[in-house]
């Protein structure tokens, strides 16, 4: 097993696959992890005949965040030119993925937190198992979100559901992410990839077509505000304040979130 992690890529009949492949840790994204996604990514820009891209996970969890490994490498010195180019490693796959030019849709089983809800939030569409967890998740490990995490929020569910989720520690479940209209439906297990396929069918047949309704969607669609990449670095300084502030010894200590019911 390669204990820095993978991902698998498989192209066909005009759909490219994405599968995070590190299992045994939670599918966290390592560096290794985050230079595939970016060639795959490229891929996708450069091939005409893919017209959608699924993104899902081995070992039925979807992602646990980035590695915490290279997080507790960065909390030692949060500055340095090395901490500052493993976050942006990370985190810069994640915006290859929410700037490709076709569709994409996210299969959460099982859970998705801090980075790992980044890259769900990524996508374009989001389906679900109805007991998939999708957290935050830095509250819980006392750091400051990242990756223009708060922006990602705020664009999918507004300000209240963003301060929820984010300074409160809330998550959702599948199928309340479907109720607040975060994911656009929730399946089993089983059914999620073959549902999937059926949604990109019609991409997947006409791919000039679509990556030409995907711009014209970006051009019409996007608020005013702040763009990503700004959010990225606005919150680049407060999440290595809180790596510095945490350091490398506070990864040993294992989280326990709060159980927030939204429907109690």
């Amino acid at each position: 097993m390669n204990e820095s992690g993978h991902v698998d890529v498989h192209f066909e009949d005009g759909i490219a696959r994405l599968t995070l492949s590190n299992p045994r840790r939670k599918n966290a994204i390592t560096l290794s992890m985050a230079e595939e996604i970016v060639a795959f990514c490229d891929r996708v820009h450069k091939d005409p005949s893919i017209g959608a891209v699924i993104v899902d996970a081995q070992g039925g969890y979807f992602c646990s965040g980035a590695d915490t490994r290279d997080l507790a490498a960065s909390s030692d010195a949060p500055a340095s030119t090395e901490a500052l180019d493993r976050t942006s490693a990370v985190y810069g796959a994640f915006v290859q993925i929410g700037n490709l030019p076709v569709p994409t849709i996210a299969l959460v089983e099982g859970g998705a937190v801090g980075a790992g809800m980044n890259l769900v939030l990524a996508a374009d569409i989001i389906l679900v198992t109805p007991d998939a967890v999708l957290d935050s998740g830095f509250l819980a490990r006392n750091i400051h979100p990242g990756g223009g995490h708060l922006r990602l929020l705020g664009r999918s569910l507004g300000y209240q559901q963003a301060i929820a989720m984010a300074a409160l520690g809330a998550a959702l479940t599948g199928e309340q992410a479907v109720t607040h209209g975060l994911a656009w439906g929730a399946l089993p297990a089983e059914k999620l990839l073959s549902f999937a396929r059926q949604m990109c069918q019609l991409a997947a047949n006409d791919p000039l077509l679509v990556r030409k309704i995907k711009s014209s969607a970006r051009i019409e669609l996007e608020s005013p505000g702040l763009s990503w990449p700004a959010a990225i670095e606005v919150e680049r300084g407060m999440q290595m304040w809180s790596l510095g502030r945490k350091q490398s010894q506070g990864w040993d200590e294992r989280p326990v979130a709060p159980k927030l019911d939204l429907d109690k």
